[in-house]
């Protein structure tokens, strides 16, 4: 009898295991590990929000290969350390994606996780090194500095024979420096004056007042968010009046709310901007605003696209494999044109950067007005 009674409960246990395996395909889990706290809450808030709109959407549509999208979201209180315990928790809960972080500190540390575990990790860090080292399993939803800064540096040199730089002394900041100085050797445009900041800075006076000190042509400010809209309002204080110029974090609009008119005469390259003259952003834009009463800056257009880019690559694989999804990845080239919600084409290479369009931008009036619409690296290479 006990015998008989042991064999019924290992087959009662057995499809009941079955049964937990059948409804676990039944959605595609992603999570969400960004910055909701900390120096990096602007950024996380807008980029968690841009991918839970995308999946709203797709899920309406009815998923992916017919599977609903489900996520959770995490705060990686902008930690490198949490983030990275954050990762290894969704990664033992089995999750089909990861979504963040988006500063490049923490997702340095924490895709190690990611990897180990063979998990597709979407990011809007912009960290030259974040792809340079060979991680199969990581992708940009944004420009890294090895993409953007080329055309930025184009820009300079033709701006500027001396250039002061002001950057954040962590991974995003110094390797923008580092991107910036290589790119600027051979042109005509030296660096005079290398100003270190910290992470989450208040007082920015001694950093313009060496900008000034230096006599350049022109500043290139290279911090995150609420530190760029710090500089932004010392530089007015102390009548700065030569040009100041950026990438994506000087201009974004949550900078511009922050800075209010300090931010009037700022330049930018930017990845991104809701502001592009193209229908698809357009379209985003008004979503965004109805779904949160705000306006997203690039970090929520990166979370939308992100989702979007990983429908394209299941869809390419053809089945839920991580693996093979990985492995679509590798040269996948994405049309808006089919896939309206990646907003504009775009390329990935083997290492997981992409290539498309991007913008020089101006603020004027308390908003970024697009100058100029730049050709994608490859784009350019064809010509």
């Amino acid at each position: 009898m006990n015998k008989r009674f042991a064999l019924k409960s290992v087959a009662v246990c057995a499809l009941s295991m079955g049964a937990t395996a059948a409804f676990s395909q039944e959605v595609i889990k992603i999570s969400n590990i960004v910055e909701l706290s900390g120096a990096g809450a602007s950024a996380g808030t807008n980029f968690k929000n841009g991918v839970e709109l995308a999946l709203k959407e797709i899920n309406a549509a009815g998923g992916i290969l017919g599977k609903k999208i489900q996520s959770t979201t995490s705060d990686t209180q902008t930690n490198p350390g949490v983030a990275k315990g954050l990762t290894q928790k969704a990664v033992d809960d089995g999750v089909f994606a990861i979504y963040g972080p988006v500063f490049s500190g923490s997702i340095m540390v924490s895709m190690a996780e990611s990897r180990r575990a063979e998990v597709p990790n979407f990011t809007g860090g912009e960290a030259a090194s974040i792809t340079a080292q060979g991680n199969p399993y990581v992708f940009r939803t944004s420009f890294g500095q090895s993409s953007s800064f080329p055309k930025l540096a184009r820009y300079i040199a033709g701006k500027a024979k001396t250039l002061a730089v002001i950057y954040v002394n962590n991974d995003f900041g110094k390797g923008g420096r580092d991107a910036i100085a290589k790119n600027l050797e051979g042109t005509a445009t030296k660096i005079v004056a290398d100003i270190s900041t910290d992470s989450g800075q208040v007082d920015f006076s001694a950093a313009v007042l060496k900008a000034k000190q230096s006599n350049a042509d022109a500043v290139f400010v290279y911090t995150n968010e609420e530190e760029s809209a710090r500089a932004l309002r010392e530089l007015r204080k102390q009548n700065w009046t030569k040009p100041i110029i950026g990438e994506t974090t000087l201009t974004g609009q949550k900078v511009i709310e922050l800075a209010g008119d300090a931010a009037n005469g700022a330049v930018a390259h930017v990845g991104l901007t809701v502001d592009a003259p193209n229908p698809n952003m357009l379209a985003f834009k008004g979503k965004f605003y109805q779904a949160y009463q705000y306006i997203s800056d690039h970090n929520g257009i990166k979370g939308y696209m992100g989702v979007y880019t990983l429908k394209a690559a299941i869809e390419k694989a053809g089945k839920l494999d991580r693996k093979a999804v990985a492995q679509a990845m590798k040269g996948l080239h994405i049309s808006a044109k089919k896939y309206p919600g990646i907003i504009m084409d775009v390329t990935f290479d083997a290492n997981g950067d992409l290539d498309r369009e991007s913008f020089l931008v101006e603020v004027k009036n308390g908003r970024q007005v697009v100058v100029e619409t730049l050709p994608a690296v490859g784009n350019v290479a064809k010509k």
